[in-house]
């Protein structure tokens, strides 16, 4: 994993570790911040330290909530109870093998089904 060396010496200085997801990241706020006067404006900072490849949506839902202040409660450690209907969560598959590709795409083969017989192609006069 390659962090900046600016992330990295402000992790460990001034970071406290709040809680790790599933697939491994870890995540962060200001040591202090809980301290911070009532009446401040200025929030909490919140960051994450990717397990793997920095792709935003390798961050599971309650805890994007948590990073962008939604709440102040981080997720239970043991996760969030899911409902049966939910599906598990999945970061971005785009440019992988396992991406979504219509059929008539060139990787699926790249043959479209025939149209219904209702579309007729301009001709210029």
């Amino acid at each position: 994993m390659a962090i900046n060396f600016g992330t990295r010496l402000f992790t460990r200085f001034r970071g406290e570790e709040v809680g790790r997801d599933q697939y491994g990241n870890v995540y962060y706020r200001e040591r202090g911040a809980k301290q911070r006067k009532e009446g401040s404006l200025r929030r909490e900072r919140r960051w994450v330290i990717y397990k793997d490849e920095a792709e935003a949506s390798h961050v599971p839902p309650e805890w994007h909530g948590w990073l962008h202040h939604w709440s102040d409660e981080t997720p239970p450690a043991e996760g969030v109870k899911r409902r049966d209907w939910e599906k598990p969560h999945l970061p971005n598959l785009t440019g992988t093998e396992l991406a979504y590709r219509p059929p008539g795409h060139t990787l699926e083969g790249g043959k479209r089904a025939a149209t219904g017989g209702d579309y007729e192609a301009w001709q210029p006069e």
